[in-house]
């Protein structure tokens, strides 16, 4: 290899590693502000991704960086709620019926034009986009933290910046890099999914929300049918990784045998044809020591990932680059930021909440709250909030005192039919 060209340093005033829904709105946010932006992604995009199902407040971050416009353009599925079912029982919760202010409808997507539509409009904003180039090293400053870049051909460069941003996703650069990985809390599952010509007739199916069933049996098992507005949907099972394993032979047939094992959906997608091969996703959780260090801050999936259920990373993601990209710029104008106090406190509180409502879901006590007859509107008001994305609004009692009042509803409203099924270990 040239040895001058393996030498060769860039420079730039913010580097953003991928280019997926926070390294789009970072960018978006930041270039407008006339700062240099350049994002670094590995793939080459349009790509395939999971996380379809948007919810309402990340409405509200599309529009503080600009991107709302490049997004509704591309027609997607109006999303105004989630529907649930369990054994027969069909219960829904309306994101437009919430305790907090803001949006109460958003969209379900394919991510592949989703996540295209974003990342051009940051390029529209003044951001450049570097596709098909991995970052193989990473060194931390607090005032010129630097990526080793390697391009598709084996070529590599320095890239030199005044801060970094991860938005890696999955992918999770900095924290591997850096050595801030850790654990999850939550508990390791296995998602089994694909994309199917959904041929959906029945006259009582609401393409406006995405389903999420329960297992009839298993606890701990659900699903989701996420409907686009092209005909198609994403389907998907979650489960532990021995109980989906038992289910058949490969991804493909243990994901259908358990599709057929669920009533409703196997109503539904009795003449659903798959579009794409059966995709496998599992040890998704993760955590990280601290979001920041010097010269660096993670976003996102970089950061922490719960879980899929209520689809809560895109909203985790967005409005990480957007608390994150202010102070990215008023720390490069010369003014000391406290990332601590103002972008990981703040931003892990939302996620603290998202969490408390996973952790409810697997162990029975919000689909004892959900399929409940005895639900008080405003309580129902309460958690449509919380599931619309609203985890940071601190007035609601279900953000500011989570597992308190989680614990609290699922007494008050009694247990749900044949409720044994509906807790771990059943």
């Amino acid at each position: 290899m040239d040895k001058p060209q393996a030498e060769q340093i860039t420079h730039t005033d913010v580097a953003i590693i991928g280019a997926g829904p926070s390294g789009a709105a970072a960018a978006a946010w930041l270039a407008r502000k006339g700062l240099r932006v350049h994002v670094i992604e590995r793939t080459l995009f349009p790509r395939f991704s999971i996380g379809e199902s948007l919810l309402p407040q990340c409405m509200v971050h599309l529009n503080e960086c600009g991107l709302l416009d490049a997004a509704t353009a591309g027609g997607f599925q109006v999303k105004n709620g989630a529907a649930f079912t369990w054994r027969g029982c069909d219960t829904a919760i309306d994101f437009r019926e919430k305790f907090s202010p803001g949006p109460g409808t958003t969209w379900q997507v394919e991510r592949a034009d989703f996540d295209n539509r974003l990342i051009e409009g940051a390029i529209a904003a003044g951001a450049s986009v570097e596709f098909d180039t991995r970052v193989e090293d990473f060194h931390a400053d607090p005032l010129k933290p630097s990526l080793t870049l390697v391009d598709t051909h084996g070529n590599s460069r320095q890239l030199e910046a005044r801060f970094v941003l991860d938005a890696s996703g999955y992918g999770r650069v900095l924290s591997r890099l850096t050595g801030l990985s850790k654990a999850s809390t939550l508990e390791s599952r296995c998602a089994l999914f694909t994309h199917i010509e959904d041929r959906i007739d029945c006259p009582n199916y609401d393409r406006e929300k995405i389903l999420i069933g329960l297992h009839p049996e298993q606890a701990g098992v659900w699903y989701w049918l996420i409907p686009f507005s092209n005909g198609r949907a994403s389907v998907g099972v979650v489960g532990s990784r021995d109980a989906l394993q038992a289910a058949g032979a490969d991804d493909e047939s243990r994901l259908w045998s358990f599709i057929r094992q669920e009533p409703r959906l196997a109503s539904l997608l009795s003449r659903a044809t798959p579009v794409r091969d059966t995709g496998r996703l599992e040890g998704y959780s993760a955590d990280v020591e601290r979001l920041h260090g010097p010269g660096f801050a993670l976003l996102g999936n970089a950061g922490e990932f719960l879980d899929p259920v209520f689809s809560s990373g895109v909203t985790i993601a967005l409005d990480s680059a957007v608390r994150a990209a202010p102070l990215v710029q008023r720390q490069l104008q010369g003014d000391s930021v406290d990332w601590d106090s103002e972008f990981e406190q703040p931003l892990r509180r939302g996620v603290a909440t998202f969490r408390e409502f996973v952790e409810a879901w697997y162990d029975g006590r919000l689909p004892r709250i959900i399929f409940s007859p005895n639900q008080p509107p405003r309580i129902r008001e309460m958690v449509s909030s919380v599931l619309a994305g609203y985890a940071w609004d601190t007035a609601n009692p279900l953000v500011a005192a989570s597992k308190r009042r989680l614990d609290a509803l699922a007494d008050s409203v009694g247990e749900a039919a044949e409720p044994a099924l509906l807790t771990p270990n059943a």
